[in-house]
């Protein structure tokens, strides 16, 4: 399995020892610190800053980079991606000042930017997004209930398959199935990670026995050429409803993620940690306005900051 790594004794811990540790961590740094002065040369559609994006959402992100560049040329906007993880520790380096994760902050992170930089960064939700369950084309299952799902992770299904994440790291996603699905429970010896959203991808499209665990924004958006390669790849399974008024199989469609209908539904955030009007605010005011809430939306996720109609059709 070139490219694979087994995490089943990497990610023992759970999501919130993941931000005790991160919080030890800052405060550690904290300690000797002074108050900083943030201030750059840019101003809120111009100069150059570097942000850090979690990996699962790279498509959407690249897409709302490249409009807003279009619109404001004096304005450059280099995205690293990586691991949420790996995101958070960059929030403690003075040249990144615009993460974009899964979650804000905790009151306590809160605290300690205050202390050390005199004003608490701003974050906030921009969109929703879900885990989508992808599968070999010739597998015989498609769908799955939570509780299967939940004993996949954990090594105790009966379904005899390879579940692969997203990154060598700590994702989001990891994170995702730690907290929300597995509920502390550990990742069973059947786990592994591919390096990328598309390793995960190729490695289901390959073995007929993986199942894997990725971003919608990945493979969400019918109308995106590369996206719709992958689907010739591998299927989108059906994951049933929770719902004691509701009990059929959904994808994470659209409607499904806006509606809470599809079990595993997550936030966008970002958190920006400028206290002038710079480039990092003129970026996330971007994606909390109208512009950037369309292309989440034509992207096939759910906007967070603006009310659209859903409304049904038959076809």
């Amino acid at each position: 399995m070139k490219g694979m790594k087994s995490i089943s004794g990497i990610f023992l811990w759970s999501g919130w020892m993941v931000r005790f540790m991160l919080l030890v961590v800052l405060v550690a740094c904290g300690n000797n610190k002074q108050h900083q002065n943030v201030a750059g040369d840019d101003t809120l559609t111009s100069g150059t800053i570097h942000i850090s994006v979690d990996e699962s959402f790279k498509p959407i992100i690249d897409s709302q980079i490249r409009v807003f560049e279009a619109s404001y040329p004096d304005a450059k906007i280099i995205a690293h991606y990586k691991s949420e993880q790996e995101c958070f520790k960059d929030l403690l380096s003075d040249s990144t000042r615009l993460v974009i994760v899964t979650r804000g902050l905790t009151d306590q992170e809160s605290d300690y930017f205050k202390d050390t930089l005199g004003f608490r960064p701003k974050w906030d939700r921009i969109a929703y997004d879900a885990i989508a369950v992808i599968v070999n084309n010739n597998a015989k299952d498609s769908l799955f209930t939570m509780s299967e799902i939940r004993d996949l992770m954990a090594g105790k299904s009966e379904m005899k398959y390879r579940v692969v994440f997203d990154g060598l790291s700590a994702t989001s996603t990891v994170r995702y199935a730690l907290d929300s699905v597995l509920r502390g429970e550990p990742l069973g010896p059947n786990v592994a990670a591919a390096p990328t959203s598309v390793d995960v991808i190729n490695y289901v499209a390959g073995n007929p026995d993986a199942i894997g665990f990725i971003g919608v924004s990945w493979i969400g958006n019918p109308e995106d050429e590369n996206q719709l390669s992958f689907l010739e790849s591998v299927r989108i399974a059906s994951v049933q409803v929770e719902s004691p008024d509701d009990r059929g199989f959904v994808k994470p469609y659209q409607a499904n993620i806006a509606k809470k209908r599809y079990p595993m539904v997550r936030g966008l955030h970002y958190i920006v940690k400028e206290n002038y009007p710079g480039l990092g605010r003129g970026f996330t005011n971007f994606l909390s306005t109208e512009r950037g809430q369309l292309i989440f939306r034509r992207a096939y996720l759910w906007p967070a900051k603006m009310n659209f109609t859903i409304r049904n059709a038959n076809i």
